[in-house]
Order: C-alpha cells, then structure tokens, then sequence
C-alpha cells in the first residue's frame, strides 16, 4: 500500500478502518504501529478485532452504534463493510493525532477499507442556553455566597455526626 495518511496535529472525530489480511495464526505477532508507519500509536485507543466477534452487529454496526459514524455516511459502504472477516484495525484519530500529528504509510497486512466522520454537532456558545450559564466574570466576588455557607454547614454536621457515632461505638465497646 503506498498510500499516505496524514494526521494533523489536533484531528478529532475521524475512524480510518483497515482490514489485516493475515491467517488467524498470524495475528498475534501483529504490531500495528509498524503495519501503519506510525511515529506514535496509543495502542489503547487502537482496535484490532475478529470480526466474527460482531456476531449480529457487523462492522458497519459497530461503526455505527459504537463509534458514533452517522447512518447516511455508512449507507454506500454497507454492503462491503458486513462482508469482510478476519481481523481489523479500527484507528480514531485519537489513537493517532497525540497533539503533534504525523503522516502514516500503511502497509502489507494492511487494507485500508474506509475512512469515517463521528457524529458530532458543532459546539455553539451562542446564544448561551440558560442565563445563569453567562455569568458575570469580573463582578468581583462569588454570585451565591450565603449558599456556600450552607455548603460548609452541612459538611461540619456530617463531620459531627461522624463523630458522635464514634464515640457511641467506643462507649459501647467499654461497657
């Protein structure tokens, strides 16, 4: 495979899948850092799996429910998807990007099947949702500070408490 992958350095929301075509037997020496050319792999984030594991959910499943790839994204590439068996390697980006990115030069067991988008809705900060969420930074001094006391309160009458059953337990013992 001499296609090139670049991560950029802060790249979220992206799932490359690659089919490993090696035997059963030949999965446990596989080292996907190297299969993929990578600098740095969080092997933690990447996931190598049988796909027979899928057993009534199938990869386009998987991709869907457990990675957050939207339906309409995964619809022209269904049918390849639920076909494929033996081993893959699911890549998010974060397995990947580490805050400095790097190009990839996957190679042989790997094939690279798809790339895909998470779902995610843009982040909107305005207009804020509840107007005790604008705050007031800069006031100068804390919005609430009587219920801060009450806070202080309670935890000196769990404290107390505490206490109290202590004592009763120690007495208890000594009689």
């Amino acid at each position: 495979m001499s296609e090139r992958i670049t991560i950029h350095p802060h790249e979220t929301g992206t799932v490359r899948v690659f089919r490993i075509d090696l035997p059963p037997a030949g999965i446990a020496g596989f080292d996907a850092a190297t299969a993929l050319g990578a600098e740095h792999l969080d092997a933690a984030e990447a996931e190598v799996f049988d796909v027979a594991d899928l057993a009534g959910l199938g990869l386009s499943g998987y991709l869907s429910e457990g990675m957050g790839i939207p339906e309409e994204e995964l619809a022209p590439m269904r049918a390849h998807l639920d076909v494929i068996t033996g081993h893959v390697l699911v890549l998010p980006s974060r397995a990947v990007a580490g805050g400095t990115g790097q190009t990839l030069a996957p190679r042989a067991p790997l094939i690279h099947v798809g790339t895909f988008h998470e779902d995610r809705p843009p982040v909107s900060f305005d207009p804020l949702p509840d107007a005790a969420a604008r705050g007031n930074a800069g006031a100068g001094g804390p919005a609430s500070a009587p219920g801060r006391q009450r806070g202080g309160w309670g935890t000196l009458l769990l404290i107390g408490a505490a206490l109290l059953a202590i004592a009763l337990f120690i007495l208890g013992v000594l009689e």
